[in-house]
């Protein structure tokens, strides 16, 4: 059996979450499946490295255009070069005409839900990329043999929103895992290295977010401005991949202009760096509009940081009730969140251990053995 693996954007330097998980099942394929050929399509960046051909592995770099017309015409051409027996595309969207029996990983359906073209908030690049998706996803549910989701949660969601009967085989949960790199960190020249690389404060409180929408950064600033205004320790709040002029228009729409002393950018952070962040943050922010998963949640956990997140979507599914939980259109419930885990040590102390516990049930080889065994029945029955 010869598998195509869509990874367009695996060697780019900046990889965001639908990279990380293609990555990981990567990887993890390489080390349990020495039998079946693989090829990985890419297109050609930078971040070369992080990726080995190896005996049954091959990597094609592809080039074609911008992603639409990459994923339209390149990938399916060559899928059919290499004479690949499926296709599983990674990340949410596939080629609409190809021949090849296809194995799409829908991550979510937000941009079905709402395509948010002209509401305020997120930039034209993801407001376009939502067009195209909201154009070709349900041509590719139709096609595709199987079709992966990351939450039951999101299957549920994505079978009610098409119309799918409960017992359509088709769609399948498979969780994400976490990475093994997260961990606590005992090593003080490792964590100094990282406070030093990114010039961090002694103490700080850790968000995760960018500018879609659904990652909530107004309400989240306006909880950390309460947080600012009631406690008598100014703790500042960490934020990554954030411009200062996009944030600084944030904190104007919001009112909270005066909250720009008290937030520290860092820009892009690599993801090897990440477990530090969360070794060396006071709590993790990620209190979503909505997730389809929400790995971030688990890295969090896995390293020794207690969490606050949402009781929306998957959220609680994955956070398995270990987190402080809040409704994240609430800001006072975010803000009351920060000053029971910064000022309550044993229960701080509890969400941490009780993390620790739940980010170890989730991992990338039982993911990557779920979906090979879905490779295999697509196989049996399409040859």
């Amino acid at each position: 059996m010869k598998i195509g693996i869509e990874g367009q954007r695996l060697f780019r330097v900046k990889k965001h979450g639908m990279d990380m998980v293609a990555l990981e099942l990567i990887n993890y394929l390489q080390e349990i499946d020495h039998i079946n050929e693989y090829v990985v399509f890419v297109k050609p960046d930078e971040d070369k490295h992080c990726l080995k051909q190896t005996k049954n592995f091959k990597i094609v770099e592809l080039t074609g255009g911008p992603y639409p017309a990459w994923e339209q015409f390149a990938l399916p051409k060559a899928a059919r070069a290499e004479g690949c027996d499926i296709l599983h595309c990674t990340s949410n969207t596939a080629p609409i005409n190809t021949k090849i029996p296809l194995i799409i990983t829908l991550h979510d359906i937000i941009y079905m839900e709402s395509i948010a073209i002209f509401k305020k908030g997120g930039t034209w690049y993801q407001k376009i990329g939502n067009m195209y998706r909201r154009y070709v996803v349900p041509k590719n549910i139709k096609k595709s043999k199987k079709i992966i989701t990351v939450s039951k949660f999101e299957r549920d969601r994505i079978k009610g929103f098409f119309g799918h009967s409960k017992d359509d085989n088709r769609l399948v949960a498979i969780y994400n895992g976490v990475s093994e790199h997260f961990r606590q960190i005992d090593d003080k020249q490792e964590l100094a290295r990282v406070r030093a690389l990114y010039n961090l404060p002694d103490k700080f409180i850790f968000f995760l977010g960018n500018t879609d929408p659904k990652k909530n950064t107004p309400n989240v600033l306006k909880a950390f401005s309460d947080f600012i205004k009631t406690s008598d320790e100014k703790i500042p709040l960490l934020m990554l991949d954030f411009g200062a002029g996009y944030l600084e228009k944030i904190l104007a729409d919001i009112g909270h202009t005066e909250l720009m002393q008290h937030i520290k950018l860092t820009g892009y952070i690599k993801n090897t760096d990440l477990p530090a962040i969360y070794n060396l943050c006071e709590l993790f922010l990620y209190p979503s509009m909505r997730e389809s998963f929400g790995i971030p949640i688990l890295e969090a956990m896995k390293s020794g940081a207690p969490v606050i997140t949402s009781n929306t979507s998957s959220m609680p599914e994955i956070s398995g009730g270990n987190a402080y939980i809040v409704d994240p259109t609430k800001p006072e419930e975010i803000t009351k969140g920060i000053h029971k885990i910064l000022s309550d040590k044993n229960y701080r102390d509890e969400l941490v251990q009780k993390g620790l516990k739940q980010a170890g049930k989730f991992s990338w080889r039982t993911m990557a053995e779920e979906v090979l065994e879905l490779y295999k029945e697509v196989y049996k029955q399409t040859h």
